[in-house]
């Protein structure tokens, strides 16, 4: 081991080729010696250089998502409509009326277009939009149950993405859970019990990420509904992947069979619920944000709440929200990309895999299924045909270092490729990739 690394400028300059500003050059040079004068280990203009061409590939803007899984979290969820993009850019490069009421100058709500869309589209009362699903519990909690107690099934105590725990998250809103029932059984009368005056809310989450089965008993939105405005306690149904409509009338013929049981927010608004709670960018096909819709007296008192500022939405995403929830008004929510990939049929998709197989010369065509991904639809998938390539993690490692990276799919000792969510347009670079990976 030498005993002296280069400085940390001249091992800056030395693995500066033009893909990072100096201020992260100098970054990577001084971790870079510091943690070789730890451990000695290889070549140190070597080691920083790779971790430079590794910081620099995050700044990518575009991978292709071969995995299936069309709302993939680590890759950013869904992609937006054409439209929903070009109103995010506007709103990006310019002003916009985003606290302003254009008719009297003065300030007004925040997003009151796209406020108003998602309250009609859900035949609710009033809407509020914050920055994310997470955030819009937070709140809900912190304004209904500050300081007192929220009941809640101990089957529906979930985990999200990230590590972040329900109980966790109602501690932070100040409230105490009160977990009844069983992790697989729980009854209106259980519910009934734990009422009481340090009652602040009752809450029923949908469990997005899993699905409990077999010896099983849960109770309805409906009769929770009912339970709670007897009791006079708000009811708030946080459903989470964020569908609509459980009749899905954008799109073809009846719901896709993959949707079944899957709660949509104008059904739990028509049954009762006080506040339904649901994501953006998961099942709606928009940006992330989280939608809260209910009772326009209780859609104030979040509003009113000073955490409503620390987790409210920002002007970009807001347009891109508000261009989403205008295609379902419209009748064209099946042209947001995630409900058009979902319903591309299974011979269009069979005949990219074997012409994929054919240009690529690897690979073999079989039935599998893509997942909606991102918590929603747990155990459900949309059958249609992907190409299996024998060869493992190295195979997919070298799609990860093509340009644009493919993010492919591992499946035991072979590589999957599934077109859902690939763009026919990348069809050819795919092929060429997996030929030059398969090599």
């Amino acid at each position: 081991m030498a005993s002296h690394p280069p400085s940390v400028d001249a091992l800056a300059a030395s693995i500066d080729d033009g893909a990072l500003p100096r201020v992260l050059l100098v970054e990577v040079a001084r971790r870079t010696i510091a943690e070789w004068r730890v451990d000695g280990r290889g070549d140190v203009t070597e080691r920083a250089r790779r971790a430079a061409a590794a910081l620099a590939r995050r700044h990518r803007s575009r991978v292709i998502n071969a995995t299936g899984v069309l709302l993939h979290t680590n890759l950013g969820r869904a992609p937006l409509h054409p439209e929903a993009v070009a109103a995010a850019a506007a709103a990006a490069r310019s002003y916009s009326p985003l606290e302003m009421d254009l008719d009297t100058g003065a300030r007004g709500g925040r997003g009151r277009y796209a406020t108003t869309l998602a309250a009609a589209l859900c035949g609710a009362e009033a809407a509020l939009i914050v920055g994310n699903n997470a955030g819009a519990l937070l709140l809900a909690i912190a304004a209904l149950a500050g300081g007192r107690e929220v009941i809640v099934s101990r089957g529906e105590m979930i985990e999200i993405g990230g590590s972040f725990r329900l109980p966790e998250i109602v501690a932070a809103g100040g409230a105490r859970s009160i977990e009844i029932g069983t992790t697989n059984r729980t009854r209106l009368a259980d519910y009934r019990k734990a009422l009481g005056p340090g009652t602040g809310a009752i809450l029923k989450v949908h469990p997005s990420n899993y699905r409990v089965e077999g010896f099983t008993e849960e109770v309805s939105y409906r009769d929770l509904a009912g339970l709670a405005a007897d009791a006079a306690v708000p009811f708030v149904a946080d459903i989470g992947s964020g569908l609509l409509d459980e009749r899905a009338p954008w799109t073809a013929g009846s719901p896709p069979a993959w949707l079944a049981g899957e709660p949509g927010a104008r059904q739990l608004v028509d049954a009762g619920a006080d506040l339904v709670l649901f994501s953006g960018d998961k099942l709606l096909g928009g940006p992330q944000a989280g939608i809260i819709v209910g009772r326009a007296a209780i859609v104030e008192r979040l509003a009113a709440h000073p955490l409503a500022r620390a987790v409210r939405v920002g002007g970009v995403p807001l347009a891109a929200l508000s261009a989403t929830l205008h295609l379902y008004a419209e009748g064209r929510g099946g042209e947001i990309p995630f409900w058009a990939m979902a319903a591309i049929p299974a011979e269009t998709l069979a005949r990219r895999c074997h012409r994929l197989v054919e240009a690529a010369g690897v690979g073999t065509v079989v039935e599998d299924r893509s997942l909606p991904g991102a918590g929603s639809v747990p155990g459900r998938g949309i059958p249609g045909p992907v190409v299996a390539i024998a060869g493992g993690d190295e195979i997919r490692s070298r799609l990860l270092a093509a340009e644009p990276p493919i993010v492919a799919r591992l499946d035991r000792d072979r590589v999957v490729v599934d077109l859902r969510a690939v763009d026919p347009g990348d069809d050819a670079f795919v092929a060429g990739a997996l030929t030059a990976a398969c090599r």
